[in-house]
């Protein structure tokens, strides 16, 4: 996982062709890098497998490398060692570098505060595919005993002098970065916290696992409320990350759109079912093994749906931007209501130069009013297909998009020229080997 080069950063692509044959795909992004910030709570040696080379893998490793935890990647067998029991303060200026580069740094603020009883958190990236903020991370420490200064230039300071203790805390939204911030800041705090509201995605509950092996006590109700009961001490854990389910469903959209044939080996049903119940309304078949899933356009035309993003066990929005492009080709009028992200749909404009048909309307064209009703932002979109797709030059705007741009490109006619395809990097571990191992023609 090297630094990008500036010609890594673009891509040409000659389109057209289907795509077919096998790739692997590893652990959720989503997770892996969270749970890489659990083991700072514990002072001890965590291993986890099943790990994917990508750059969120490299920022976080380097990010608890400046706190002075030792850390190891096997990229081959796909195994992260950290050994944190020693921690320290990083250097402002150290964290700032990477400040830009991921969202992580705000999750490091709880298990800081455990150890060192302070940290200081950086201006925060990520893709700008809508409103982020991280007042909820901030609102949640607060009400568990934390200080908040947002008064340093470069960041925020936040210090614990009497350590935290659990509270009431009831999220007005289950977002997944604030129900996160919990976990890791409540397990080690002084008596009980109770989470409502609280997202309950499966990196969500495999990070309850990975922490339960650590020694927390966390429990989940139906009623999306999570409790934690603080113990006084975690220690190293030994887990294996569940697959990425926004990879193995961008391969399968890939495999849609291209008219191809994709075996998504290390894809498993149960976090998917959603996303293959739609999958098959479009029209595409798929075949559940015990190692994967196969993926595949069986011929004739693709069928149009009506789909509503939110948040699990609902519709995954970063599902739905790669579909996007398959349901270009789909005879007749698709609809897409995006309720997590308001401006998700930027990524639309290439898609429409490229040949696509697709309006965007401010209006919730979904079964209900969502939370962007009358708020001037375009979150719906109207695609009518089929229409073909040719090859241009295209500028990758977020991970999600860049691969759904790449995705067109695949399957247009004719020469694509992709710019600021590290992007998509972030996400994806080896996308160019394994477009090649499936038949892409790219340089």
């Amino acid at each position: 996982m090297s630094d990008i080069k500036p010609e890594d950063d673009v891509l040409r692509v000659v389109g057209g062709k289907p795509l077919s044959g096998q790739i692997k795909v590893r652990g959720a992004k989503n997770f892996v890098s969270k749970a890489m910030v659990a083991a700072l709570l514990a002072p001890g040696t965590s291993v986890l497998k099943n790990v994917p080379e990508i750059r969120d893998v490299r920022v976080v490793s380097d990010l608890l490398r400046l706190h002075g935890v030792n850390v190891t990647f096997d990229g081959d067998r796909g195994i992260v060692t950290i050994d944190a029991s020693h921690v320290d303060l990083a250097d402002v200026a150290d964290v700032d570098t990477l400040a830009g580069s991921s969202r992580i740094p705000i999750l490091f603020s709880g298990p800081l505060l455990h150890r060192l009883g302070e940290a200081f958190i950086p201006s925060l990236g990520g893709c700008r595919i809508g409103d982020r903020p991280i007042d909820f991370h901030l609102e949640t420490l607060r009400r568990l005993g934390a200080t908040v200064n947002k008064e340093h230039a470069d960041g925020i300071h936040i210090t614990a002098p009497d350590g935290l203790h659990g509270a009431k805390i009831h999220l007005p939204y289950p977002s997944v970065g604030a129900t996160e911030q919990t976990l890791l800041a409540a397990v080690l705090a002084d008596g009980k916290t109770e989470l409502s509201g609280a997202a309950i995605e499966p990196e969500i509950m495999d990070l309850i696992c990975v922490l339960q092996k650590m020694g927390a006590i966390i429990s989940v109700d139906v009623d999306r409320t999570i409790r934690i009961e603080g113990v006084e001490k975690l220690k190293g854990y030994e887990h294996t990350a569940l697959t990425d389910r926004i990879e193995a469903a961008s391969w399968a959209s890939a495999a849609l759109a291209t008219r191809g044939d994709i075996f998504v080996k290390g894809a498993t049903q149960p976090e998917m079912m959603t996303f293959l119940n739609v999958f098959r309304k479009i029209g595409g078949e798929f075949e559940v093994r015990d190692d994967g899933i196969r993926f595949w356009h069986p011929g004739g035309d693709l069928k149009p749906v009506a789909i509503e993003t939110d948040v699990h066990p609902g519709f995954m929005t970063d599902w739905q931007q790669p579909l996007v492009v398959a349901l270009t080709q789909a005879n007749g009028l698709s609809i897409v209501h995006e309720t997590v992200y308001e401006n998700r749909f930027g990524f639309t404009k290439p898609l429409v130069q490229m040949g696509a048909t697709i309006q965007l309307y401010r209006e919730c064209l979904g079964s209900l009013p969502c939370r962007f009703q009358q708020r001037n932002f375009e979150h719906s979109a109207v695609i009518f297909g089929p229409t073909p797709l040719t090859g241009q030059d295209i500028d990758v705007p977020d991970l999600r998009g860049g691969f759904s741009h790449l995705i067109a490109a695949l399957a247009a006619s004719g020469p694509s020229t992709v710019h600021g395809i590290s992007l998509i990097d972030r996400g994806y571990a080896d996308f160019r080997g394994k477009l090649r191992a499936l038949g892409a023609e790219i340089e």
